[in-house]
């Protein structure tokens, strides 16, 4: 099975970037559709971006769309989020989230990922 652990959370002022990263070991990332979800304090763990099996993703249209991209590094067995004009309301816990019964479709429940990293905060000044 996979293990994921993220990465490249932190404090950033509004309208900056970060990039997050999900590293996989145990097993091959491209054998799972990954999922990268958020949850704030006292909210629950939404959907944020998704990569499937075969490579093509989808982000939430609501929230992060055409400011969050999601992309997968083979080399490197890693998926990241790379997050662009931040607002103090992506403040949140983001985890990566491993789902191997799935190919092209993505699912954005939580309760379909059976695998998940630890979470990286992030938070978003004014």
């Amino acid at each position: 099975q996979v293990q994921l652990i993220e990465s490249g959370g932190g404090l950033v002022q509004a309208g900056g970037s970060l990039r997050l990263s999900c590293a996989a070991s145990g097993d091959t990332v491209s054998r799972y559709v990954i999922s990268w979800f958020r949850q704030a304090p006292g909210k629950e763990r939404e959907f944020a971006a998704a990569i499937s099996r075969s490579g093509s993703t989808t982000t939430d249209e609501d929230s992060v769309k055409n400011r969050f991209t999601i992309d997968r590094d083979n080399a490197n067995n890693t998926v990241y989020l790379q997050m662009n004009a931040l607002k103090p309301e992506d403040t949140a816990v983001y985890f990566c989230a491993a789902d191997e019964n799935r190919y092209y479709s993505m699912s954005r429940s939580p309760a379909d990922y059976a695998y998940w990293g630890q979470g990286t905060q992030v938070t978003v000044s004014l």
